[in-house]
């Protein structure tokens, strides 16, 4: 594959602010590469047994953001805030997979980011997978699928899409990985069953790292990479147990690389922490563009989000399945507060259980006791109330301590302030009518046997070889 020479964004910026929104020539092209459902799980980022060079490749020359986290940890409600730049639950776009008769127009005159790129002069593209799930009615701003489509000198933006990382996995054919090569968190049984599962993701993101090469190598062909602003980012966190869907780490962390040649310096190492609005705000920014309203996300290219001391998500309605959960997170601490606790984090959800080989496997465990303590915990049939994570010396989240009476003002004091900013967006919370609604929250969602066939169903699946043409257990699809 092409290596390309590219110098990837830093803290040390030209500044790139001042650019007037009436000269097109002025102002650069910008692309938007977005992993589905992707972590911190790169090569760059420390991940074992992966290879990803044109990633790596991109955060040597650039910037590498270590402390960036989404608003929600599932699509659709993330990317509603990423593509206006507001959190989701103030735009009343809170509720995964709105159904279409139900979504309604942005409130307050709110635009999307795209339109108001057009209306800048831009021309917007939304390319590859065209999916921007957004959770409200009304015009985009997309203009076509493919920046060859706009006229002569004017500057475009492209959103693009990377769907390989979504469940189901390619396995890769040119660098399988060796299971034994790779390192499991401590909430997971350590089995060949599961190692095999986590390798197979990390090999469909090797295949998404030379996509992502392809995207490159067609800029610097077409002789743009020069006036090109590019961000690298996930639109939530990993498709695994305790990451999509939840407020841990996992679920709410991605990466964050961007690059501007001439304009950031490369080699640079960022852990402010910052959020996938921000980076809505930086690009209207660099394009000059003003909104009506005051933006939830900071520019990244001004000083103001280096003040930040918390991050804030939210999760809400996942599809049938009803639960809430509101966090909020310093580079020390975080507090999630489950506004649902009756109910088990994990309750039926028909995307988890016919698209997470592991989660068979654990219940199977988990309902013969042969779960330890840190991996059981997961399987409760309900929830506590207050979830207190001391990360810098609990990574994984683990140790609960919302109810230490040592840590009693930490937790007032993230109470507090997660309290000021629910407000502040309009937090709804939850009704009774959604507290009763939704899919059946029983706990467990199947028997041992049943959970016991779902297990022997995934194995094919999970263990076929890199070329093999194997059918998917529940999902009409070979690979």
């Amino acid at each position: 594959m092409k290596r390309i020479k590219i110098l990837y964004l830093a803290l040390i910026f030209i500044p790139c602010t001042t650019v007037a929104q009436g000269n097109s020539t002025d102002r650069p092209n910008i692309v938007w590469i977005m992993l589905e459902d992707w972590g911190l799980d790169l090569g760059c980022y420390g991940t074992k047994g992966i290879e990803t060079p044109v990633t790596d490749q991109l955060a040597s020359e650039g910037v590498r953001y270590t402390n960036a986290f989404c608003t929600s940890p599932v699509c659709s409600t993330s990317r509603s805030a990423m593509i206006t730049g507001y959190h989701q639950n103030y735009i009343g776009a809170e509720q995964h997979r709105t159904a279409k008769e139900d979504k309604k127009p942005l409130p307050y005159g709110i635009k999307p980011m795209p339109l108001l790129l057009k209306e800048a002069g831009y021309f917007t593209a939304l390319m590859l997978y065209n999916k921007t799930d957004a959770n409200f009615s009304g015009d985009l701003g997309f203009m076509g699928k493919d920046w060859k489509e706009r006229k002569k000198g004017q500057p475009f933006f492209a959103q693009i899409t990377l769907g390989g990382t979504h469940r189901a996995w390619k396995r890769d054919p040119i660098n399988p990985i060796d299971p034994a090569t790779v390192e499991l968190p401590p909430y997971y049984v350590d089995t060949p069953f599961a190692r095999r599962d986590w390798a197979n993701g990390l090999e469909q993101m090797q295949i998404c790292d030379r996509e992502i090469g392809d995207i490159l190598n067609r800029l610097e062909k077409e002789g743009l990479a020069e006036n090109t602003l590019i961000f690298l980012i996930g639109d939530n966190g990993r498709c695994h147990i305790r990451g999509k869907q939840f407020l841990y780490d996992p679920g709410l962390q991605v990466p964050l690389i961007i690059e501007w040649p001439g304009k950031i310096a490369p080699g640079q190492v960022n852990d402010d922490l910052v959020q996938t609005i921000d980076i809505t705000a930086t690009i209207l920014d660099v394009a000059g563009v003003q909104t009506e309203k005051p933006l939830h996300g900071k520019s990244l290219f001004k000083d103001g989000y280096k003040n930040r001391k918390y991050i804030y998500a939210a999760r809400d309605r996942m599809g049938g399945t009803h639960d809430a959960m509101r966090a909020i997170r310093s580079k020390r601490y975080k507090l999630i507060h489950n506004l649902m606790p009756e109910r088990a984090w994990l309750q039926y959800s028909g995307y988890k259980e016919d698209m997470y080989p592991m989660l068979a496997e654990m219940n199977v465990m988990y309902m013969e006791g042969r779960l330890n303590e840190d991996q059981a915990k997961f399987f409760a049939p309900t929830k506590p109330e207050f979830e207190l994570y001391d990360i810098k010396n609990d990574p994984y989240e683990l140790n609960n301590l919302a109810d230490d009476p040592y840590f009693g003002a930490v937790k007032d004091q993230l109470l507090e302030a997660l309290y000021v900013w629910r407000r502040s967006i309009h937090d709804k919370g939850v009704s009774r009518e959604f507290r009763e609604g939704g899919l059946s929250s029983k706990y467990p969602t199947r028997t041992l046997e049943e959970w016991k066939e779902r297990y022997e169903a995934w194995k094919p699946w999970v263990f076929r070889k890199p070329k093999a043409k194997v059918k998917h257990p529940f999902v009409k699809s070979n690979y």
